[in-house]
């Protein structure tokens, strides 16, 4: 809900390393020692690590923005150096301080600057030993360096994660989580009790029920077209054993079988197929893998045999392909995703024949549909999922939009999420008034709302009331000074006023955060001339 904030910029024309996931076993190692050996050796435990630990040093020259990248180590630290030929402003460097990724299929790295936790813009992409650019920006012309560390994906690389600051979506006042990787606790709950005595209950996944047993994989290996976070609740919080759909509803378009497979979606993709179809609740992620161990490379082909004919049976095997031992070479054949340049991810679907299904488009106007269907969608939820894909500039999914939240409000006229996304429509369909009013009944309940309060300053500054919009902008670039278009926002509302000293300011703040800006080094460059315009 960020569209309105860059129209106005035209009208104006750190952290510790976390120990390892089994540092964190260590309790569990005294009874379970060989799992907690055996664990240590898998990709979940190696989901992330401290950024010198699991550094892959190299360098590149991205061609399309014309920056040079190289990560190094020096003085006992890891470093992300970037550079432009010619450009000053393009020049710098950032301590790595987290690795994310088991590095099966690569992995990236985050860093701290002013206590707001950031992805790199390049990854190591392994399958094809290259670095090069994050997913969704290969092609881009100027470097990103304001890629937020979101807690959705945090979440699934560590363990202990904690809540960032209030107001903010990456700052954190200390480590963001307690260990690395994903730890015994993930998949167990809380063990503390349970590893003084032994006699304390924990969780076991394979004794819940089947969908709270499901949702111990589903967490992490699910991805779904658009997913609702439940109010007053926070994903990081879920604990196994939970319901999971007290804390997120996930929908999919058609069911998703017009999609080509996506990294992370693995859990969608075998309740597509045939097995998972014919066993129901029997058949689960376990069923094929052992989450304290995975085989060795030499034994995989034997390993998963063996899942499949514990189904299928030897007889079958006798006649079915013989001299072929590797079944899933054939029916989970290794795909290019269509969310992670340079990788490949193996078909979780078990087609019986892979090569005669093609994948389709999705159609023109997508249905949405709860996953899993066991879910009963609120009207709250489709209202805020078809406002998801109209920001996506999904045909149709604007009206939807509108006509839900109208419903959902009617229910529900104290929630703020649901207030801003009705304020936001109405912005863009010129209903000011309605906007605005919308805006402010939203910041009664939530007066942190980021974008709420910038979108709010943009009507202000419509009305010319700019000095409300001032005060509205500073509030919300104080808790996300990363996001450039409020401080140019800010940078123009003083240089139009004649505060060529205030407006720079904000403008080497913003290049600070994001020093490949154009319009932001553009508007220094006239800031800087004697006299200062405002030309961004």
């Amino acid at each position: 809900m960020r569209g309105p904030l860059s129209q106005w910029i035209v009208v104006l024309a750190l952290l510790a390393a976390p120990a390892a996931a089994q540092s964190a076993a260590k309790p569990c190692a005294s009874c379970h020692a060989d799992i907690v050996a055996s664990y240590s050796k898998t990709v979940m435990a190696h989901a992330s690590a401290p950024a010198l630990q699991d550094l892959v040093t190299g360098d590149f020259i991205h061609k399309p923005s014309g920056v040079h990248f190289r990560v190094y180590s020096e003085g006992g630290k890891a470093w992300m150096r970037y550079d432009r030929p010619g450009d000053d402003i393009v020049r710098g460097k950032r301590e790595l301080l987290y690795s994310i990724g088991s590095g099966v299929k690569g992995k990236t790295y985050l860093f701290s600057e002013k206590g707001f936790l950031f992805e790199t813009p390049i990854n190591w992409y392994s399958q094809s030993n290259t670095w090069n650019m994050a997913p969704a920006y290969t092609e881009a012309r100027q470097i990103p360096m304001t890629l937020p560390a979101l807690t959705d994906c945090l979440n699934c690389h560590t363990s202990g994660l904690k809540a960032p600051e209030p107001g903010t979506e990456n700052l954190y006042k200390g480590k963001p989580f307690a260990d690395g990787g994903i730890t015994c606790e993930r998949c167990h709950g809380p063990g503390d009790a349970h590893s003084r005595d032994g006699k304390a209950p924990i969780v076991n996944p394979a004794k819940l029920s089947a969908d709270r047993r499901d949702a111990v994989c589903m967490l992490c290996h699910f991805e779904g077209t658009v997913a609702i976070q439940q109010r007053g609740r926070n994903l990081y919080d879920f604990e196994p054993g939970e319901n999971l759909a007290d804390y997120i509803h996930y929908f999919l378009v058609n069911d998703e079988t017009s999609e080509k497979p996506r990294a992370l979606s693995q859990f969608e993709a075998l309740s597509m197929s045939q097995c998972k179809i014919k066993s129901g609740d029997k058949m689960s992620c376990t069923t094929c893998h052992n989450p304290h161990s995975e085989p060795p490379a030499a034994e995989k082909i034997d390993y998963y045999r063996s899942k499949c004919l514990s189904c299928h049976g030897e007889p079958f095997a006798a006649k079915h392909h013989p001299k072929q031992p590797d079944c899933t070479s054939c029916h989970m054949p290794q795909l290019p995703t269509a969310a992670v340049a340079h990788t490949e991810t193996t078909d979780h679907r078990i087609l019986k024949r892979p090569n005669t299904l093609q994948f389709t488009t999705i159609p023109t106007v997508p249905k949405l549909t709860p996953f899993p269907k066991s879910v009963e969608a609120t009207v709250r939820d489709s209202a805020l999922a078809w406002q998801t894909l109209a920001q996506r500039e999904v045909k149709g999914a604007s009206e939807n939009a509108e006509r839900y939240l109208k419903q959902a409000l009617a229910a529900e006229s104290d929630d703020p999420v649901l207030l801003n996304s009705a304020a936001y429509i109405a912005q863009e369909h010129g209903k000011y008034d309605q906007a605005r009013q919308l805006y402010e009944s939203a910041l009664k309940l939530d007066p942190l709302s980021n974008d709420a309060v910038t979108n709010l300053g943009v009507l202000e500054a419509r009305e010319g009331r700019l000095s409300r919009a001032v005060q509205l902008w500073q509030q919300a670039f104080q808790r996300a000074p990363y996001r450039s278009a409020i401080g140019m926002n800010l940078a123009m509302a003083f240089c139009s006023t004649g505060q060529a000293k205030e407006a720079r300011a904000y403008v080497v703040q913003v290049l600070d955060f994001n020093p490949d800006l154009p319009n932001a080094k553009r508007l220094l460059h006239s800031l800087n001339a004697d006299p200062p315009t405002c030309n961004p």
